[in-house]
C-alpha cells in the first residue's frame, strides 16, 4: 500500500506567505492539491506576492491572498472571513508570520517587548481563535504553529525572540488540550532554514561566509534546511497519519541540538 498525501478540495490558510518558510510551506501544500489562503504585509501588486499565486497555482489548485497585519485583530479577522468567504471552509492552519527580535536582555526595551510577544505569541493564539470554528466544522481540523529550535535552547542576544518561541510550545499544549478532539494541535520548530532570514543573520558577522560554514559543521547533517523540508514535515503533520500526534512541538534542526557544546 502506498503512501499518500492527498488534499484534493481541502484549504489551508498560511500566514507569512511571501517569502521564507511560509512560501515553502504554501507551495507544499499546493502540491499535495490543497487549496491556499496566504497572507503577509506586503501588497498584492509586489513581486513576492505574485511569486506565491504562482507557486500554488501552477500546481492546479487556487490560491487567494490578502494584506494582513497579523498584530492587527480586525486585519487577522478579514483574512479568516475572506478566506471562508472565497473557499467556503478551513480546514488546515499554518500559523507561521513573524520576525527575529533580536535585541539582547539588557538592550531591549519596552517597545520592542511588546512588539514581540504581540507579533510572535499573541497573533497565534488569535488567529487559532478566530479559525476553530471552521478548524472543528472540517472535522478533522489541525492547527500549526510555528516556533524555533530557540524554544529549546538558545544563543546569547537572541532575547526576546527566543521567550516568545519558547512560550509557543506551551500554548500548542493548552489549545491540543481544551480543543481536541475536534482540533488537533502541534509545534513546529525548525533550526537553521535557508531563507533571506537566516541570510540577514549571517550577514552580521565579519565574514558572513565563514560564519556560515562554522554554522554547517555544528550540525551532524552537514548543512542547512530547506524550506520544503519545514513544508513536507506541515504536510505530514496534518495528514491522517498523524492524528496520534498533537499537544507536542516537532524540533527539526539537523541535530544542531543534540550537541552537548560547539566544537
Amino acid at each position: 500500500m502506498s503512501f499518500v498525501l492527498d488534499y484534493k478540495d481541502k484549504v489551508v490558510l498560511v500566514t507569512g506567505v511571501s517569502s521564507g518558510i511560509g512560501l515553502g510551506v504554501a507551495r507544499e501544500f499546493a502540491r499535495a492539491g490543497a487549496h491556499v489562503a496566504g497572507c503577509s504585509r506586503k501588497s498584492p501588486d509586489d513581486a513576492s506576492v505574485q511569486a506565491f499565486r504562482e507557486a500554488v497555482e501552477q500546481e492546479g489548485v487556487r490560491s487567494f491572498y490578502r494584506p494582513t497585519d497579523v498584530t492587527d485583530a480586525e486585519e487577522l479577522k478579514g483574512f479568516v472571513e475572506d478566506t471562508v468567504r472565497t473557499f467556503g471552509r478551513i480546514d488546515m492552519v499554518v500559523s507561521n508570520a513573524g520576525m527575529n527580535v533580536f535585541e539582547g536582555a539588557e538592550g531591549c526595551t519596552e517597545e520592542r517587548w511588546h512588539y514581540n510577544l504581540d507579533l510572535n505569541l499573541a497573533s497565534h493564539w488569535r488567529l487559532a481563535r478566530l479559525c476553530k470554528p471552521y478548524l472543528e466544522k472540517s472535522g478533522e481540523g489541525v492547527l500549526l504553529l510555528m516556533t524555533s529550535n530557540h524554544a529549546f535552547s538558545s544563543i546569547p542576544g537572541c532575547f526576546p525572540y527566543n521567550v516568545t518561541k519558547t512560550a509557543i510550545t506551551g500554548l500548542v499544549r493548552s489549545l491540543a488540550i481544551e480543543w481536541g478532539p475536534a482540533v488537533r494541535t502541534v509545534g513546529v520548530a525548525p533550526g537553521f532554514i535557508d531563507t533571506a532570514g537566516n541570510d540577514t543573520w549571517f550577514d552580521s558577522f565579519p565574514d558572513p561566509e565563514a560564519e556560515r560554514r562554522r554554522t554547517i559543521d555544528l550540525h551532524p547533517v552537514k548543512r542547512i534546511g530547506t524550506v520544503e523540508e519545514v513544508g513536507a514535515l506541515c504536510v505530514y503533520l496534518v495528514s491522517p497519519y498523524a492524528r496520534f500526534i498533537s499537544g507536542t512541538t516537532i524540533l527539526m534542526d539537523g541535530g544542531r541540538s543534540a550537541l552537548m557544546q560547539d566544537e
